[in-house]
């Protein structure tokens, strides 16, 4: 056994023989309710100060927006290369309280389960990352380089004021980065499908409902022809480019082996999924719609760009004869991966294996993230955490605890080897 293994085999028994600190700081995290909207991460980020100051890590603190805080915080002699760390602090809504089996802040552990909001989704991964990088600091273990903490706001609505607020003011950098979202235990996702958000408004003409479909022009029946062709944007066969098949390939054996229950949603890898999430219009009964807003979520695969989405769609509802715009909002973005031989993905897959045993290997997810926003300033990114990925977003949020002791010791681990690669 070389030096370097070594010492990851004492950092894996410092995590396990200090784990009660971990879940204890994960609890605490759940326990302050930071969600989004309103996203006010106040309290919620002055905890986590007061948990960086207690070994002096030294730590630079931003407010990006009204009360939405951003939290910079490294270790190392900073001389080689730099590894960031990244973890969103704000959650989403609880929703229907009823519903909840236990307080959704509660924080507690039962049975083996870290329950409520955010266990999965991502307090549990943040508390890993602040956790792996505060017990480095304590144990004064000497890094190369430079480990670098990014605590972000505003992840959960899909704002500017985290990640990409701090990469376009060069506040964080680095030659590689993890962010601790929600993953498969043995599954990093490396790569991830693009976003088109749009709101279609339809224009029609009132009148009274009485002399309907004669008088006026109903601008919810447009909507529905204008839905029926948006919809067929999943019939489209993209050609997906050859360097990415293999992704492609390796993440339908996760779904055939691994997640089985997924295996029938393999089509969503090479398709555009399009989901009618809201429509609204019209103000009576007997009122002749004059107009009808439409919100759809596409995500894109590799093989197609947001401008050839917007022309074809332009195409569909133009050939409808119908009064129509189109206004973009919420995620921007194209399919996107960093390559499985990358030294940041094989430093995490490789301590995967190193602290399970087992194989290990990136995988595409069929959703979006902040790793758009990191490959865009050309820093290689995967996402790997704990989580119990069906609660995620759902009532009954919980994570088991033997997972967020897992990723912990991959994280201090995959630091020792990023860090001290030539």
């Amino acid at each position: 056994m070389n030096d370097l293994q070594a010492l990851k085999m004492q950092l894996v028994d410092e995590v396990e023989n200090h784990q009660e600190e971990l879940i204890d700081f994960c609890s605490r995290l759940i326990q302050i309710p930071s969600v989004n909207p309103p996203g006010d991460t106040t309290e919620i980020t002055a905890f986590i100060e007061h948990y960086l100051n207690d070994v002096g890590i030294a730590y630079q603190k931003y407010e990006a927006a009204d009360k939405m805080f951003n939290l910079v915080a490294s270790i190392g002699n900073g001389e080689g290369k730099e590894l960031v760390y990244c973890g969103h602090t704000d959650v989403v809504p609880v929703g229907d309280l009823s519903k909840w089996d236990f307080d959704p802040f509660s924080g507690e552990v039962k049975d083996g389960w870290m329950l409520g909001r955010g266990a999965s989704d991502m307090k549990a991964g943040l508390a890993g990352i602040i956790f792996a990088t505060k017990l480095l600091k304590k144990l004064n273990i000497e890094l190369p380089g430079k480990l670098t903490l990014a605590i972000v706001p505003d992840e959960e609505t899909g704002g500017e004021f985290g990640v990409p607020w701090l990469l376009e003011r060069g506040l964080v950098k680095g030659d590689g980065c993890l962010i601790a979202e929600p993953s498969s235990p043995l599954n990093p996702t490396i790569g991830q499908k693009g976003s088109y958000w749009f709101e279609l408004e339809v224009h029609g003409e009132p009148g009274h409902g009485s002399l309907s479909p004669l008088a006026g022009r109903n601008a919810i029946n447009d909507a529905i022809r204008a839905i029926q062709e948006i919809r067929t944007l999943w019939d489209m066969n993209i050609v997906i480019p050859e360097e990415v098949q293999p992704l492609i390939e390796v993440s339908k054996k996760y779904m055939r082996e691994v997640e089985k229950d997924r295996l029938k949603y393999q089509e969503v890898l090479e398709k555009i999924t399009v989901n009618i999430g809201t429509i609204e219009g019209g103000t009576k009964s007997n009122v002749i719609p004059d107009y009808c807003k439409v919100q759809v979520d596409c995500r894109l695969p590799f093989g197609i760009t947001q401008e050839e989405v917007t022309e074809i769609l332009k195409n569909k509802l133009d050939a409808l004869d119908i009064e129509y715009s189109i206004r973009r909002f919420g995620f921007k973005s194209v399919a996107n991966y960093t390559p499985a031989e990358n030294p940041v993905c094989q430093s995490i897959v490789d301590n995967i294996s190193f602290v399970t045993g087992l194989e290990a290997y990136g995988v595409m997810q069929w959703a979006s993230s902040d790793a758009r926003h990191f490959r865009q300033y050309d820093i290689p990114v995967l996402q790997y955490g704990p989580a119990y990925l069906p609660s995620i977003h759902g009532y009954n949020e919980k994570v088991r605890v033997e997972d967020i002791v897992r990723c912990a010791k991959v994280y201090i681990t995959a630091a020792i080897d990023f860090l001290y690669q030539k």
